[in-house]
């Protein structure tokens, strides 16, 4: 019998070959001639979701769904790329009609704010006027802190309002600029609302104990009358912005104080409702809004709706001559207190990332600290960016200069490491002005590092699956339940004595026969393969 296991081994090990190895590529239907073959994809699970994105060599991306018949919050996640999901997402807007991009962790990404407020408690609110002032205020702030000059027509201004809310989404295109990820958006958001923050929390405080906050108040307020030529000009502009953003402090459905910007849609792997979707169980859409001043050149050959709905992808971030913009935490007191949630290198831990100390695939982090630290040189990795979008991680080097293109160290200058993770290779660009627009030759990643490509884009294995007409529904693969032991049903193997008179058969051959030689078996394996 264990002869008999060798050899059905083999056979099983050759028929895995087979399967990896297939003698014609799959069919798989295309748009158009000039794309690749299309992905779509739908799991369970958002972190599988995610998984296949890494393992997946095409361009694609995660996005939620909402289905109406499901049950409350629960959603299904769909990987495919942009162009494919715009093709289905014009065509099935009954299936598609509740869709969400998922801004991966670590990605870089857009500006972006979700702006709301209950009507009926805001009666006075000019909802419009409210947004304009707060472009102008954020496009001053993006000018004063990080050099960047931009509008209103810079800004993607969506609306889903209802009579009962106001909401809007704004995604801001900026020229040649990106943040390193939505956890910088927020902290950067946090940075330059902290007077109205302050102002709101003063005002929640004095509501949880009015009558000794009102003596602290007023007291304050003389103290500061008294001192009010002494104040320092840094006081009287905070006092001024507080003032000037006031307009964003508005009422919730319970007539609390709240504010006009969402600040808790800037988590990891957050779902950020697109652009023509609405929320399941209603109807509210998002559209252009009618004060929209984005403007926008739609490339040859693309509609100006299809333009807009690529504008609005917060993860939508090209690599090619971004600046990455980056924001430390506010501080106050808690922070000063607290652990930062990220860290700059120290001199005692030179290897420690900025971001959250690794990328989201540190077992690339590793291989490429080995580029850097040979030959006697020590170096380290200054920081990360993750560009989703051509699935690229960028590392920019310190104390190692070696550039290809000059064939030496640079003086001054320092280099970056571009590991592109679905071609599962690396090369290496430079900082130095001569070498702008040089990259090195393209190297192989460690097959150990690499994501698996076991997993099989037939749609056999998916939970879900969508039918030609747009419908989704389980699987039937899902709905049968696994076979608790390792035999198969007759219908696949056929009779089940056949089979054990052939086992009988083999063990008396066996018994009254000499061995197989095993050059005799070695050339039938050869005669099978070169069949």
């Amino acid at each position: 019998m264990s002869k008999w296991g060798d050899r059905v081994k083999k056979v099983e090990q050759l028929a895995q070959s087979f399967h990896l190895n297939p003698l014609a590529t799959p069919y798989k239907p295309r748009l158009w001639p000039c794309q690749p073959s299309s992905i779509w994809k739908l799991f369970p699970r958002q972190s599988m979701a995610i998984s296949f994105t890494q393992s997946c060599k095409e361009a694609v991306h995660v996005f939620a769904l909402e289905k109406e018949k499901a049950s409350l919050g629960q959603r299904i996640f769909l990987v495919t790329s942009y162009s494919e999901l715009w093709h289905y997402y014009r065509t099935y807007t009954q299936s598609l009609m509740h869709c969400y991009e998922v801004i991966p962790e670590g990605a870089v990404c857009k500006l972006y704010f979700d702006l709301e407020f209950h009507k009926p408690s805001n009666k006075g609110a000019d909802g419009k006027a409210m947004v304009s002032s707060l472009i102008q205020y954020v496009c001053d702030k993006l000018m004063e802190v990080y050099g960047i000059k931009c509008s209103a027509k810079n800004v993607l201004n969506l609306d889903s309002s209802t009579e009962e809310k106001f909401s809007r989404h704004l995604i801001f295109n900026l020229p040649n600029a990106a943040f390193k990820d939505n956890i910088h958006v927020g902290r950067f958001i946090h940075t330059i609302l902290q007077p109205v923050l302050s102002t709101l929390k003063s005002c929640q405080n004095v509501g949880m104990n009015s009558a000794a906050e009102s003596v602290e108040t007023r007291t304050h307020a003389d103290s500061a009358k008294a001192g009010e030529t002494l104040e320092s000009p840094q006081a009287k502009r905070r006092k001024q912005e507080e003032k000037d953003l006031s307009f964003l402090q508005v009422k919730n459905k319970d007539g609390q104080d709240c504010l006009f910007v969402d600040l808790g849609v800037y988590t990891k792997n957050r779902n950020f409702r697109l652009y023509k979707s609405s929320k399941v169980g209603k109807n509210a859409a998002f559209t252009v809004a009618d004060d929209n001043k984005f403007i926008d050149k739609p490339q040859k050959g693309m509609s100006a709706e299809e333009s807009v709905f690529l504008a609005s992808l917060v993860c939508n971030v090209s690599f090619t001559g971004q600046k990455i913009l980056m924001s430390d935490a506010p501080e106050t007191k808690d922070s000063k207190t607290s652990k930062p949630h990220c860290q700059q290198g120290s001199a005692t831990n030179p290897d420690t990332l900025s971001g959250c100390l690794s990328s989201p695939h540190q077992e690339v982090d590793n291989f490429v600290l080995t580029l850097v630290k040979k030959d006697g040189v020590h170096g380290s990795i200054r920081r990360w960016n993750y560009f989703v979008a051509e699935q690229l991680l960028v590392y920019d080097i310190a104390k190692y200069r070696w550039c290809e293109n000059v064939e030496r160290f640079h003086k001054s200058n320092n280099i970056m490491i571009v590991v592109d993770l679905k071609e599962e290779a690396w090369y290496q660009k430079c900082h130095d002005p001569e070498c702008k627009n040089f990259r090195s030759s393209s190297y192989p990643l460690p097959q150990e590092i690499c994501v698996s490509y076991i997993m099989a884009l037939d749609e056999e294995d998916q939970a879900y699956l969508m039918d030609d007409a747009g419908n989704i529904e389980l699987s039937q693969t899902s709905n049968q339940a696994p076979q608790s032991t390792g035999e198969e049903s007759a219908e696949v193997w056929g009779d089940k004595q056949d089979d054990q008179d052939l086992l009988e058969s083999l063990d008396d051959f066996e018994q009254n026969n000499e061995d197989i030689s095993d050059q005799l078996l070695l050339k039938c394996m050869a005669d099978f393969d070169s069949k």
